[in-house]
């Protein structure tokens, strides 16, 4: 039970639920301010006269007769038709982390339980070139690609985003299987399972939460890619990240920035509700994999 010396709030704990509540409101405000700012027009929500025109709306107001619109949404999702951008994005993140996780659970688990010295240095070269930045990468790509003349398809970025991200995928299920004791395996063997029933029926279920922890982690790298799928991926096959940035428009073309804030809003929501969803298996993933032993 709680003592009252811990509920009571001394100057130490004061200070750290301060900082705490400043930064939520600080990381929480940007998304936020987007979220409310979708719904207004662009004089306003860019205003430059007045800021608070962006709270208020008046030309919100005078244009559509109400202080919020939908507009914004309207001209995204149906006319420049966000939707399949959105398809695009789902058939790319899902496809990354399912191959990512199988090849990196398989390649992890053995990696843990080899004894064999190369097993340090394969890991150390997954490192070096998950170092690498990600344009260095792409670009011994495109000449292949042009001359078989897959460029431009999904499935060709999902290979290149699934060699980015096995890298991380291994040393992440690596070191939860560190964790895991061998002995685990060993006694599952000995009631007659072989090393692939040991593995699935013993150590993954165990292991559960980092598999989610490392799904999550490659999911957000492939939703959030901007340098692979802009470079890899024709107009009708953007993902949502480039198809925000055409959105925008250049310094010679005028963009649609009003499609880009609400594209924004509609490309951050499912982010939130994904982590929502997960908080358990995430926190108890990120512990597991903090302590060896």
């Amino acid at each position: 039970m709680a003592t009252e010396r811990d509920t009571q709030l001394t100057p130490g704990k004061i200070i750290a639920f301060s900082l705490v509540g400043l930064w939520l409101v600080v990381a929480a405000f940007p998304f936020f301010w987007t979220f409310w700012g979708s719904f207004k027009v662009q004089a306003d929500f860019f205003s430059k006269a007045d800021w608070t025109n962006a709270l208020w709306g008046p030309q919100t107001i005078a244009e559509t007769g109400s202080p919020f619109t939908g507009q914004g949404y309207a001209g995204a999702w149906i006319t420049e038709e966000f939707w399949r951008n959105f398809i695009n994005t789902g058939i790319v993140t899902v496809s990354t982390v399912v191959i990512s996780l199988t090849i990196g659970t398989l390649g992890g688990y053995a990696l843990a339980r080899s004894g064999f010295k190369y097993a340090f240095w394969l890991l150390m070269a997954a490192l070096v070139f998950r170092a690498m930045p990600h344009i260095t990468l792409v670009s011994g790509y495109l000449m292949p690609f042009f001359e078989w003349n897959i460029w431009g398809h999904l499935p060709t970025t999902i290979i290149v985003l699934v060699a980015i991200n096995q890298p991380f995928t291994l040393w992440m299920l690596h070191s939860f299987f560190l964790n895991i004791p061998k002995d685990m395996d060993e006694s599952a063997m000995v009631d007659g399972c072989t090393r692939f029933q040991a593995f699935r029926h013993v150590i993954v279920p165990v292991m559960w939460p980092g598999v989610i922890t490392t799904g999550l982690f490659s999911f957000l790298l492939a939703y959030n890619d901007f340098a692979v799928t802009a470079m890899l991926l024709s107009d009708q096959n953007e993902t949502i990240i480039p198809a925000i940035n055409s959105f925008l428009g250049t310094t010679q073309v005028e963009g649609k920035v009003m499609y880009a804030v609400a594209a924004v809003v509609s490309a951050t929501a499912p982010l939130f509700v994904l982590i929502l969803f997960f908080q358990r298996q995430i926190v108890s993933g990120l512990t597991a994999g903090a302590v060896k032993g």
